[in-house]
């Protein structure tokens, strides 16, 4: 007798990794004025005046700041240009 039962389709739903994207930190020190700073980021990023000095603030009171969170060779490229007067920076994942 032949068996006409099929076995039941089994689904397994696995949840992806989220994404993360590379971001890139900016780290306080003791050397650099504000608008050194403020400059640098504006450079670097092409952010406007009061975004570039609220995370200077943030550098300032938080010891570091997100700078930039995106595509991994602009963030080479970002940190290249902040490095470029000795800002410390990290791209991290």
């Amino acid at each position: 007798m032949k068996d006409d039962k099929k076995s039941p389709e089994i689904k397994i739903r696995t949840k992806s990794e989220p994404k993360v994207s590379p971001r890139i930190i900016l780290f306080n020190d003791e050397w650099h004025t504000f608008e050194e700073v403020i400059e640098q980021i504006i450079l670097a990023t092409g952010y406007r005046i009061a975004k570039a000095e609220t995370m200077t603030w943030e550098v300032h009171t938080c010891g570091r700041s997100t700078i930039y969170t995106g595509n991994f060779y602009r963030c080479l490229e970002i940190s290249s240009i902040l490095e470029d007067i000795n800002l410390s920076t990290e791209v991290r994942y």
